[in-house]
């Protein structure tokens, strides 16, 4: 176990590992556009030259050397020009700023090599009978097994493969154990319902099946989290779960460990005998049956979760498929024509092809409703209803129902009411609080000084700490002016946020993740949910309006029990936030400035800031079980509200 110091020491020589050509095939690629659910995977297309990023000297093109930072990146007028380590295509201005993320990419050339790489059958459903066996590795070796008379058939072993999903043995981004992660046994868990299973202290079979096992160790993870600790056992039970807990904390795979362990171990169910068209040579309008349903609020979480559904299922029978918003239909239909067993899918993406009729729900046994408190935010509710009570999914008593949330507000509640029966209530830590892996630091900055001081922020990282600095702001110009302004400046930046086409926002988190732009400004757009390892610093650079956004923002840095530091620009516009930022400051143990006290007695009696769950300071109520406090499960008024 290393300290903190030590943990920070090794982000130099990491980013001098970081490129490109790192994505596990041990070649250099070019700016090539790759969706983030098929990104390593070879393709046979040779990219051309001039598009995006080409490496000149292998060796050293990917490093970033941050000790002569002036002169290591060119100035926006250099971008067009070649030089002796790389060279640069100029970036499309019209969208904002960027470095070099926006180049133009080939048009869907990416679906080519997508249908030679996973041309074929699969297994479980994938095609003609159901007891068929569709793992011929010799014709096809795609690294899924098959279901075959009640018996799971694991595939063959792949190296190519594994370093796809896995990375290197000795890849320092691949594990998953960080510097503070014993401190975790420390966390305040509440369990409370009926006849709640006994918590886990390590990954083992039983509950988890012994495929799953081999999976997770290819994966690095070597001690579960405390909501993995809780959510294995209650779920493999075969229990419903609430479960709310820090951002960070491991809920991915709090529901993917127990949910993919049961379909190992049960197969998957026999598809309709109504359904037309399911024979072989009837692809092109297969219905797809999931037996899972995982439901996420952006494109992004998505596709991050679908990535980790691809790791743990590795060799199995069950292959996970992600749909979206924002991207072309038909190559998502022919990935859900190839199999589609465990289904991550945003609400309004899915309505759409349950409406053509591609997606039939009637065989989902599990579902999951991820950021569900997101999804509320995002105004996806009557999406999600329809989802859940108006088409042809099961009903509560025949399914599986896991909502994780890190917050816990009424409209959560109501939610949690409705769809789920018997559930267990897990509260890992303070709900809505930040963790004490992050160090909060709060600057008073007026408006017209924020530049000037980010500057010097970036200019006195020590050098052993750089890592990924996410800056947050509130506006979509905002993000495009000040990612301009950094590039100026000679700082590596990159802007995420709405207007940006789904391709710009991909390629702007590929390059920030690998550490080609290690500054990125973003909206809220990737303020939730978003798992970007050694993001070790986020500025925010304009606080939001709501406090549980701040903890979401936060939240980016710190994660799985590594530290991180956290530094806000406050100036007296952001007083509504300021007695409720206070307190949050405390429950994390952080330092208090005087001044933000000071300001907190001006405004004694100020109305608002009080976020979604109204008045009250936080920390108290949110983290309950709101069954214990009066009432049944059936009675609305018990979930903080009446009738609407």
């Amino acid at each position: 176990m290393s300290n903190g110091n030590s943990n920070g020491g090794r982000l130099e020589q990491q980013f001098a590992n970081l490129g490109i050509s790192n994505q596990g095939s041990g070649r250099p690629t070019a700016g090539r556009y790759v969706p983030p659910h098929l990104r390593g995977h070879p393709s046979p297309l040779q990219p051309r030259r001039g598009n995006g990023w080409h490496q000149r000297n292998e060796s050293a093109a990917a490093a970033v050397d941050w000790n002569n930072r002036r002169t290591s990146f060119p100035r926006a007028d250099t971008w067009g020009g070649s030089r002796s380590e790389m060279s640069y295509s100029s970036p499309q201005r019209s969208g904002g700023g960027g470095w070099n993320d926006r180049a133009s990419s080939q048009s869907d050339r990416w679906n080519a090599g997508y249908r030679q790489n996973f041309s074929g059958g699969r297994g479980g459903y994938g095609r003609g009978s159901f007891q068929e066996d569709f793992s011929n590795n010799s014709r096809r070796d795609d690294g899924y097994g098959s279901w075959r008379d009640g018996t799971h058939i694991i595939a063959q072993r792949n190296q190519r493969i594994e370093r796809d999903l896995f990375g290197a043995p000795d890849d320092p981004e691949r594990q998953h154990t960080g510097i503070n992660f014993e401190k975790y046994d420390d966390i305040p868990v509440e369990a409370s319902g009926n006849n709640v299973p006994q918590c886990v202290s390590q990954f083992s079979s039983p509950p988890l099946d012994t495929h799953l096992l081999i999976n997770i160790e290819l994966a690095h993870y070597t001690t579960p989290t405390p909501v993995q600790k809780y959510s294995i056992p209650i779920v493999s039970a075969g229990r419903d779960l609430m479960a709310c807990a820090q951002t960070g904390s491991g809920k991915t795979g709090g529901f993917l460990f127990p949910i993919l362990s049961e379909l190992f171990k049960k197969g998957p169910s026999p598809p309709p005998q109504e359904q037309p068209g399911y024979s072989r040579g009837m692809s092109r309008s297969r219905k797809a049956y999931p037996a899972g349903l995982i439901l996420a609020p952006t494109r992004e979480l998505a596709s991050q979760i679908y990535e980790e559904a691809r790791k743990f299922a590795y060799r199995s029978w069950v292959r996970p498929c992600v749909v979206y918003g924002g991207a072309d239909i038909s190559g998502q239909l022919r990935q859900i024509d190839r199999g589609c067993d465990l289904l991550t899918a945003t609400p309004g993406r899915l309505v759409d092809l349950i409406e053509r009729g591609r997606v039939s729900l009637s065989q989902t046994r599990y579902l999951v409703l991820d950021e569900a408190d997101r999804m509320l935010d995002m105004g996806f509710e009557p999406q999600i209803r329809r989802i859940v009570e108006q088409e042809d999914m099961p009903d509560v008593k025949s399914r599986q129902t896991l909502m994780f949330s890190a917050t816990f507000p009424r409209d959560i509640q109501i939610l949690a009411r409705d769809f789920l029966e018997d559930y267990v209530f897990l509260s890992v830590g303070r709900v809505g609080s930040t963790s004490e892996n992050i160090t909060q630091k709060i600057e008073y900055v007026e408006d017209e000084d924020k530049r000037s001081v980010l500057l010097d922020i970036l200019h006195s990282q020590p050098e052993t700490e750089r890592g990924l600095t996410l800056i947050f702001v509130e506006t979509k110009r905002m993000a495009d002016m000040l990612s301009d302004f950094l590039i100026n400046s000679n700082f590596p930046a990159t802007s995420i946020h709405g207007d940006r086409s789904q391709r710009e926002r991909e390629r702007a988190l590929e390059s920030f993740r690998t550490g080609r732009t290690p500054i990125m400004v973003a909206t809220a757009v990737a303020a939730r949910g978003l798992d970007i390892p050694n993001v070790t610093h986020v500025i925010n650079y304009d606080l939001p309006t709501d406090i549980d956004d701040y903890v979401h923002r936060i939240g980016r840095t710190g994660r799985a029990g590594n530290v991180g530091i956290s530094t806000a620009f406050f100036n007296r516009g952001n007083k509504g936030i300021v007695r409720e930022l206070i307190d949050l400051l405390k429950e994390a143990n952080q330092e208090i400035p005087q001044w933000l006290e000071t300001v907190a007695r001006e405004t004694s009696g100020f109305g608002g800031g009080r976020g979604r769950g109204g008045g009250g300071s936080r920390g108290r109520g949110q983290n309950r079980d709101y069954r214990k406090f009066g009432g049944n499960n059936n009675d609305r008024g018990n979930y903080g509200g009446g009738n609407e």
